[in-house]
C-alpha cells in the first residue's frame, strides 16, 4: 500500500504525491492560482526527471485561473521534453470549461476521468 507524502504548503494550497504501480500519483488540494503556480511547477519539474509517469489528480481542486492552465499546458510541454507521460485526471466543470475554451480540452482528454487506467 502505497503512502502519500506530502510536498509542500503554501497560501491554503498543497501538494503530496505517492507512487503506485509504476506510476507517480500527485494530488492538488487547494485553488490552483497564480499564487500558487509556482509551488505546482516546481514539484512537478523535480518529479519529472525522476520517474516516467506520472498522472495529476485535481480532484480537491476547487478552482483554476488562467495562470493555473499556463501552468498545466507549460507542464504537459516539460513532460514531453523529458520523455515523460503526463496524464491529468478528476478536473472539475470550472476546469473543463476553461480548457475547452482554450481549445486545450483534448491535450488533456481524460482530464474528466475518475479513477482512470492510470490511477
Amino acid at each position: 500500500m502505497s503512502q502519500l507524502s506530502p510536498i509542500s504548503s503554501t497560501r491554503g494550497f498543497r501538494v503530496s504525491s505517492h507512487e503506485k504501480e509504476d506510476t507517480t500519483v500527485v494530488e492538488c488540494h487547494g485553488k490552483l492560482t497564480v499564487e500558487n503556480t509556482p509551488l505546482l511547477r516546481s514539484e512537478m519539474k523535480s518529479i519529472m526527471g525522476q520517474k516516467k509517469r506520472i498522472v495529476l489528480d485535481l480532484k480537491e481542486v476547487p478552482f483554476m485561473d488562467s495562470s493555473g492552465l499556463g501552468t498545466l499546458v507549460g507542464l504537459y510541454v516539460s513532460a514531453k521534453t523529458s520523455r515523460c507521460e503526463f496524464r491529468m485526471v478528476n478536473a472539475n466543470q470550472q476546469i473543463r470549461e476553461l480548457l475547452k475554451i482554450s481549445n486545450l480540452l483534448l491535450l488533456f482528454e481524460s482530464a474528466g476521468r475518475h479513477g482512470g487506467k492510470w490511477m
